[in-house]
């Protein structure tokens, strides 16, 4: 139980004195948890007043959903009769909710785009399209290597083009996963540590940058990401750059 309340004081960015509050209460509730049902009972009922229950951490336990279901009754019956339980929750809630907002962590704008464009691929092979396998990208790779798909006319950026990161895959296995794609201003700094990256320019120029080091790129061009190390794109070109990503499996 303290676990799963540390966890969520980790997620939503508790101050450390509201940390220590909740978690001197959930302690408490811990002690009580151990004796038998008709104990805390009998300690409940011998609350003097409401400021009394509401000061027992019973309130947080009840919104994080760690109340057990004998508390979670309890709860609701007061708070139908009792205007302070109410406001109690009602405030828990909105400072956690808030809290959560304040620190919430925006997510990677890659992730979609990928997401899209597996749920495409799937959604390809299962109408019929035949699984194909693009060639594995190296130094000596060029345009011509991936001509069969980059002359389809569905692997095209529409033209309500408006995210940063555009995918369409042309190639899965479960060691490597072959993409075109199309960025249009840049890519976040990003590390793998399971998969080695690699870059084959298609259209449009972009810099890569690799730790300290900084990688211009244009149509033909090939680089290769290690792993471990922190790289970013930003797009060079007034047009989306376009390229083969390869991601192998480590």
């Amino acid at each position: 139980m303290v676990f799963l309340m540390e966890l969520m004081i980790v997620v939503t960015g508790l101050d450390v004195e509201e940390y220590l509050i909740i978690k001197k209460q959930v302690y408490r509730r811990e002690e009580n948890i151990n004796k038998p049902p008709l104990v805390i009972e009998v300690s409940r009922s011998r609350m003097k007043n409401i400021k009394d229950y509401i000061e027992s951490g019973i309130i947080e336990a009840y919104v994080l959903g760690m109340a057990t279901t004998e508390e979670v009754k309890e709860v609701e019956e007061m708070s139908v009769a009792n205007e302070e339980i109410r406001a109690a929750i009602n405030d828990f809630s909105d400072n956690l909710e808030k809290q959560a907002l304040a620190n919430a962590i925006a997510p990677d704008p890659t992730v979609k785009p990928f997401l899209m464009a597996v749920i495409n691929y799937t959604e390809r092979l299962e109408n019929g399209e035949p699984p194909s396998f693009p060639p594995m990208l190296d130094e000596n790779s060029s345009l011509k290597d991936f001509e069969p798909w980059l002359s389809r006319p569905d692997m095209i950026l529409p033209e309500n083009f408006q995210e940063d990161v555009y995918a369409k895959i042309i190639g899965f296995t479960p060691e490597a996963t072959t993409a075109i794609i199309w960025l249009k201003t840049m890519a976040p700094q990003e590390v793998h540590h399971d998969e080695y990256e690699k870059f084959l320019i298609v259209e449009g120029t972009c810099n890569i940058t690799i730790g300290e080091d900084v990688h211009q790129l244009s149509a033909g061009d090939y680089l290769a990401i290690p792993l471990f190390k922190n790289h970013k794109v930003k797009v060079t070109s007034s047009t989306p750059c376009k390229a083969i990503l390869q991601r192998i499996a480590a």
